[in-house]
């Protein structure tokens, strides 16, 4: 998947009944289940984006050497897509995945070190990115403005609005935390109907906005 991509959008959203008819506790277990599937495709696509990454200028990167502390650095990707590090001085990485880039780092300090072993870690992404999905007119990836934030309902906002059928007090922020996948609820309406700014929750890098479509 090629950087900046947005993970394919699952089938949309749970189906629902024709209007007026009745919605039973099994139409809505189903339509939550399809719901929870979708959530669990979206993860697993944006994760296979990420291992799919190409490191960009701005990138800040997390360098470790196994057993040599005194190289281990935290370091920018210039604009020629360039980090320069203790030994090796300057090596391009940009444009490479991380793996490749490890790769690249462990043959020049191979010259100085026995067997380096490098792990690369994107600490911050330069190209900030979020992703919206489900119930709005144009799911996709979005760029977050440079030095700038962006907030759920800017996000929804930016990807065209709500669709007709969009469960507008079930949206979801899917984020990653330290490897683990954390999932919060936001109720929109509580924001434009009730004036509660505050619950309009500031996105990060790769976080997914994902709308349900309503049960009703």
């Amino acid at each position: 998947m090629s950087e900046g991509a947005a993970p394919e959008a699952p089938s949309a959203s749970p189906a629902t009944d024709a209007p007026g008819a009745a919605v039973t506790p099994e139409k809505l277990k189903a339509a939550s289940d399809q719901e929870a599937a979708v959530i669990a495709e979206a993860l697993t696509q944006l994760s296979r984006a990420k291992t799919d990454y190409r490191i960009s200028p701005a990138d800040l990167i997390s360098v470790t050497v196994y057993q040599d502390l005194d190289m281990n650095r935290k370091t920018r990707v210039n604009t020629n897509g360039t980090v320069s590090l203790p030994l090796i001085g300057a090596v391009k990485i940009g444009g490479m995945t991380l793996i490749e880039a490890q790769a690249s780092i462990e043959a020049k300090m191979s010259k100085f070190l026995v067997s380096p072993q490098v792990s690369l870690f994107i600490e911050e992404y330069g190209n900030k990115t979020v992703f919206v999905m489900g119930e709005v007119q144009k799911p996709g990836s979005y760029p977050v403005p440079t030095e700038s934030r962006m907030t759920v309902l800017e996000a929804i906002s930016t990807a065209g609005g709500f669709t007709a059928i969009a469960a507008q007090d079930r949206a979801r922020v899917l984020r990653n935390v330290n490897g683990t996948s954390v999932t919060y609820t936001i109720n929109t309406k509580e924001i434009t109907q009730q004036g509660l700014k505050d619950k309009d929750m500031v996105l990060e890098p790769n976080d997914i906005v994902y709308v349900p479509q309503s049960f009703f």
